[in-house]
């Protein structure tokens, strides 16, 4: 009992707010030498400290992301986080900046990247707002020398939006050293650990659910670190892909469901690289070579550039996200083995079979993602395809215009009809997914004011009846129209003269056996992983 209670007053985590405290010099040397041995370890639980970013960078002006009525943001989900990693390169950082350039789509919150030094030390830059606006001053990249990088953007889910202490990667020091992650993905029972850390006597620094895999790993007994993450992820449930970086390794990690894309490639020098999506490895000229499995972790040793890979858990059923296919990802990337512009084709292509649109003159995409939905529908219907809306990405957001009539015009400017191609025709309007209902019902009435004679619109994906718990936000049920309304009842709100999905079972039947191994909980309300309800917390009296 004594032990125990001593292993439990030493599991206390310092977190510092506004002092960087380096790791002690000997700290590799500490690691190096426990590195052989796979004993749990009676000895008292190591501290870990959260380490501020040596560059925390606030903008003058934050705009958190809102689902207000007037915002165009557009009736979408919104994917969590992008992740990017580089060791072996002595440009790590700079790869990992356009990386995290080129995924800016997965989070405009906020950007970060943590670089290992020559001198084995790890460093940090955050910031909020966009990733050049974060690292506009090319000072705070030149301050992340090394070989070896993580890199992040983020929305929120579980944490506080438009917190700059939310903002990842994380960089902690434990007992052995410092260690960074970054997450793309929520845990599920995120909150029920967080519980019995904090019973234990952790504390907490910010409300990220990320920071609960951090004290997990110091408060493992497994050694050496690889058996502490594995230790740690054992314990998680929902949705985790992570990159973890210390002085001399770096980890990619996937949780065994692999809800979240991972991709490992290789740049012509030897570099190993990682990232969300391979559009970034395309930037950053790294050869993709395969996905990180689900349940895996990959290990590379900065020293002599080895690569080995462990199996984290037992085999569970595969349940990548659909929704990666249908919206999220870049059409140039490929995501869960599949070229993401081919999926999207297919499920116009698919549309159009199952609901045609007779006497139609012209069908065109809700830009930028339905693009490729649109071409499909088009080809198989063999109506004209053309860009119908052009799409202004300058104009900020709706919703901070002063009056309704102002943000009404604003809209105009995000979304223009060219007139030429709408006026006097019946105008088949194809868009990936349909959320609120708020941005169609818009479109609708612009195409209409732009002189169409009728407006089909047609979704390439099921009806959204489904929040998501693995790491998209999502409004909730009751915001989801079809989840409140029934098809004719969503067609006459939106104010289409049709309106059509996909169906779940055609859906499926693009995926054929691969199906089953694909998330569709926003569809189906079918979740493969429910949350853990936390224990109630009895509070005593001091």
């Amino acid at each position: 009992m004594a032990a125990a209670a001593a292993a439990a007053s030493t599991s206390r985590l310092l977190l510092l707010r506004h002092h960087h405290h380096h790791a002690a010099a000997d700290g590799s040397k500490q690691q190096q030498q426990l590195r052989y041995s796979s004993k749990p370890s009676s000895l008292a639980l190591p501290r870990l400290r959260l380490l501020p970013a040596a560059g925390a960078l606030l903008p003058d002006r934050v705009t958190p992301f809102s689902y207000e009525e007037d915002d165009e943001s557009d009736d979408h989900p919104r994917e969590e986080c992008g992740l990017v990693g580089v060791v072996g390169d002595p440009d790590a950082s700079s790869l990992c900046y356009l990386g995290l350039q080129k995924l800016q789509h997965r989070g405009e919150e906020g950007a970060g990247i943590v670089a290992v030094g020559g001198d084995g030390k790890l460093k940090s830059v955050t910031g909020l707002g966009l990733v050049a606006d974060v690292f506009g001053d090319p000072a705070r990249l030149a301050s992340l020398p090394g070989p070896a990088a993580i890199g992040h953007v983020r929305y929120s889910t579980a944490g506080a939006a438009a917190s700059l202490r939310n903002v990842q990667p994380f960089l902690a020091g434990y007992r052995f050293g410092q260690v960074a992650v970054a997450h793309n993905g929520n845990l599920v029972n995120y909150q029920a650990l967080r519980n019995k850390l904090e019973a234990r006597g952790s504390i907490f620094n910010t409300s990220s659910d990320t920071e609960v895999i951090l004290h997990l790993i110091a408060t493992s007994l497994s050694r050496p670190l690889l058996s502490r993450i594995c230790d740690a992820c054992e314990r998680l449930a929902g949705a985790y892909s992570l990159l973890f970086l210390t002085a001399d390794k770096m980890f990619a990690v996937r949780d065994p469901h692999g809800f979240r894309p991972l991709v490992l490639g290789r740049r012509r020098n030897g570099a190993v690289a990682f990232a969300s999506e391979t559009c970034a490895l395309d930037l950053i000229e790294a050869t993709y070579e395969r996905e990180v499995e689900p349940g895996e972790v990959v290990v590379v040793d900065r020293r002599d550039m080895s690569v080995s890979s462990a199996c984290l858990v037992p085999h569970r059923p595969r349940r990548s996200c659909v929704f990666e296919h249908i919206y999220f990802a870049l059409p140039n990337s490929v995501v869960f083995s599949h070229a993401v512009h081919e999926r999207r084709t297919a499920f116009g292509r698919a549309l159009a079979e199952e609901s045609p649109a007779a006497g139609a003159d012209v069908v065109i995409p809700v830009p930028d993602s339905g693009f490729y939905a649109a071409l499909g529908f088009a080809r198989a219907s063999g109506l004209e395809f053309q860009q119908g809306l052009i799409r202004w990405h300058y104009s900020g957001r709706s919703f901070i215009q002063p009056t309704q009539a102002i943000r009404d015009l604003a809209v105009k400017l995000k979304l223009a009809p060219v007139h030429g191609v709408i006026r006097g025709k019946s105008v088949v309007v194809v868009d990936d997914s349909l959320v609120r209902g708020t941005t169609s019902s818009k479109i609708v009435r612009l195409l209409r004011d732009a002189g169409a004679r009728e407006v089909h619109m047609r979704i390439a994906s099921p009806p959204v009846v489904g929040s998501c718990l693995y790491g998209i936000d999502t409004p909730s049920e009751g915001e989801l129209i079809s989840n409140r309304m029934d098809l004719e009842g969503v067609r006459r709100e939106i104010g289409s003269d049709s309106l059509a999905f996909l169906s779940l079972g055609k859906l499926h039947s693009i995926y054929g056996a691969e199906a089953e191994g694909y998330c569709d909980a926003c569809f189906s309300r079918n979740y493969p992983v429910l949350p853990t309800l936390p224990e109630p917390v009895v509070e005593l009296e001091e």
